[in-house]
């Protein structure tokens, strides 16, 4: 059987396009520009990761109207040189002994107001309010929050990749044994079975058994798991540069009827949150679709987060799928749909799967394994 080819890499092109639109989108929001700091951010729009993020500053400039400018520290410059993006751009280096924001403060409108990058670190943005005072700033994800979330065809195809891997670590914990082994075990498990079906990154692998099913962002701990427990299962990270995330909730040996109707419920809910997902509905119609299943069925306080979450080059970004979100879903837009019911010291149940919305006016799911509570040993 042959190994699936991985996806050809982003060109300068795809860079450029990006940073294009990072411009025009500044400029319809009334910014003078975006500063990216090294992150999630900076990987999307020009393909550079530096080896390690130090209180040296690395910042590009996007600009409406010019060529966006990466400034980086002299001895990070040949590898900035090699990123895939780096013919869209123009470098400007500085070296140890000189005031980087003093470098920086020519590419910068002196009374603009800037989009930053959420991880930019605090030191850098206070260097540059104090080499220029009178400009301001705003987080991207405030400012610029769908400059990630429409994806093309060619991050749809790493994203459609991610969630197979997902779904084949998932066939195969089913395999392995649930009673008297504790549930960082169990995780460990996940996370090798992500790595093996080709993850470069494991995110997080939570593994609520029982009681501690309750807990949505459960970390597995030494807890040994027992026959009658539900267990929930929910794990991701990044393969081919971009996110998977699922969630599946198994039982070891057979549930009550009290559980298989919880689970029944919340497999309800996520059928009906994806029924919704239409070019033009607004986000918030996803999240109301699945928690009206939920709270008709009486368990809606138990319904304790929102419905989903955008994903991409990380597992969570924006959009987010939770009432007051009026912005319409778009075709490319990638988001979880993972609605879950958790009644404390007993039990929680959560499924979820990354969807996308489709030019022809339907919901295609990147996780495909069966939504039915599985039984295992």
């Amino acid at each position: 059987m042959s190994r699936p080819t991985a996806p050809a890499p982003f060109t300068a092109d795809d860079y450029r396009a990006r940073m294009a639109r990072a411009a025009e989108s500044a400029a319809d929001a009334g910014l003078a520009g975006v500063l990216v700091a090294p992150g999630p951010d900076l990987v999307y729009l020009t393909g550079y990761q530096p080896t390690a993020i130090t209180e040296r500053l690395t910042v590009l400039v996007i600009a409406p109207g010019r060529k966006p400018v990466l400034v980086v520290p002299t001895l990070e410059a040949p590898d900035a040189e090699k990123a895939p993006g780096a013919d869209a751009l123009t470098l400007r280096d500085w070296t140890d002994g000189q005031d980087p924001y003093a470098v920086t403060e020519p590419l910068l409108d002196a009374a603009g107001r800037f989009g930053v990058s959420d991880n930019a670190w605090a030191m850098h943005l206070l260097g540059l309010q104090k080499e220029l005072p009178s400009t301001s700033y705003v987080s991207l994800t405030e400012a610029l929050p769908m400059l990630r979330a429409v994806k093309d065809a060619h991050e749809l195809e790493r994203i459609a990749a991610a969630g197979v891997a997902a779904d084949e670590a998932y066939r195969e914990i089913l395999t392995v044994r649930f009673e008297g082994r504790r549930e960082t075990e169990v995780a460990a498990d996940l996370a090798a079975a992500l790595l093996r079906f080709g993850h470069s990154q494991v995110d997080f692998t939570v593994v609520g058994s029982g009681p501690n099913g309750a807990n949505p962002h459960h970390e597995a701990g030494d807890r040994v798991i027992e026959r009658g427990d539900m267990v929930v299962l929910d794990f991701g990270g990044l393969k081919h540069g971009y996110g998977s995330d699922t969630t599946r909730t198994v039982h070891v040996g057979e549930p009550t009827a009290e559980e298989q109707r919880v689970h029944d419920v919340v497999r309800e809910a996520q059928q009906a949150g994806f029924e919704a997902v239409r070019p033009g509905v607004a986000c918030q119609e996803v999240d109301r679709a699945a928690r009206k299943v939920i709270t008709d069925a009486g368990y809606g306080e138990y319904f304790i987060h929102r419905t989903g979450h955008g994903i991409g080059v990380t597992t969570h970004e924006p959009p987010y799928m939770i009432e007051g979100e009026e912005r319409p879903i778009v075709p490319g837009m990638c988001f979880s749909i993972e609605p879950g019911v958790y009644l404390p010291g007993r039990f929680g149940v959560r499924i979820e799967d990354i969807v996308t919305a489709t030019e022809d006016g339907s919901g295609r799911r990147f996780n495909n394994t069966p939504h039915e509570m599985a039984i295992v040993e």
